[in-house]
């Protein structure tokens, strides 16, 4: 009973701050872009849509899970997003002191503390196959059912051997934060993340570090190279100066003709 009571109190706290990040960062933006549409985690309603006018984004804490466990794999994650495409994005992690940024056209920048921004990406070496990647991967919220099955069936394909009809991918990493596991795509320190059932406030602000990075954000199912934000389904792939398509090809058959229940959508 005592560790079920911890749990509600440490949920407890996360949303407050959740809320109370959201509220701060809210007041911040309403104060000099009066005009500007607002979607965040925390106040979104149903019903609200994604139109072509400038919005902002907001994921207050992207890492819940890691928040709650002191775990600092954390960020606030801020996107403008103007006709439906990321153009300014904003990740930072508050416990490691570092910042990713995108200005869409004026390329990707990384720092931590008071060091130097970098641009990104870190280095983008040839992409070769899944054998030899480093690639990001999450659980989601569905421990049962059809979503459940698909993450069960990549996982496996992509952690068996060949000899046992997988790929034998060479690393599989869960960090629990969507939006910097992207980021450290885009930086060049992991080959791919794949997540199916994330949000556009999970992905918005990385996205546009992805693509200004040289990066390439595709459907999580086969298919489709140029998926909108809301999407639901998400394959960021790491720049690089040759096999990016090649790579994505190589992913899509792991997922063969399984499908995840989520397609695009704005609402909880």
């Amino acid at each position: 009973m005592a560790n079920y009571d911890l749990q509600n109190i440490s949920a407890d706290i996360v949303t407050e701050t959740d809320q109370a990040v959201e509220k701060a960062i809210y007041e911040r933006l309403q104060q000099q872009f009066p005009t500007f549409a607002f979607i965040g985690e925390e106040t979104f309603k149903d019903g609200t849509t994604l139109t072509d006018e400038p919005t902002f984004i907001v994921d207050p804490i992207d890492g819940t899970s890691n928040f709650v466990h002191g775990f600092p794999v954390v960020c606030v994650s801020i996107a403008l997003v103007i006709h439906g495409q990321p153009t300014i994005g904003v990740v930072y992690n508050p416990f490691q002191d570092e910042l990713w940024s995108a200005v869409r056209g004026g390329g990707a920048f990384a720092s931590q503390g008071s060091s130097t921004p970098r641009k990104l990406p870190l280095s983008s070496l040839p992409l070769e196959n899944l054998q030899t990647a480093s690639i990001g991967l999450e659980w989601g919220s569905d421990r049962e059912g059809p979503n459940f099955d698909l993450n069960l069936k990549v996982f496996t394909k992509l952690a068996r051997t060949v000899a046992s009809g997988g790929h034998f991918a060479n690393s599989l990493r869960f960090m629990g934060s969507a939006a910097i596991a992207i980021c450290r795509v885009a930086a060049g320190q992991q080959d791919a993340f794949w997540e199916c059932g994330c949000w556009a406030w999970d992905v918005a602000a990385a996205w546009c570090v992805l693509l200004e990075a040289g990066g390439i954000m595709v459907d999580g199912h086969p298919g489709k190279m140029h998926p909108p934000l809301h999407n639901r389904r998400y394959l960021a792939v790491r720049p690089a100066t040759t096999g990016q398509q090649e790579f994505v090809e190589e992913f899509w058959t792991v997922i063969g003709d399984s499908r995840s229940t989520y397609g695009p959508a704005l609402r909880k």
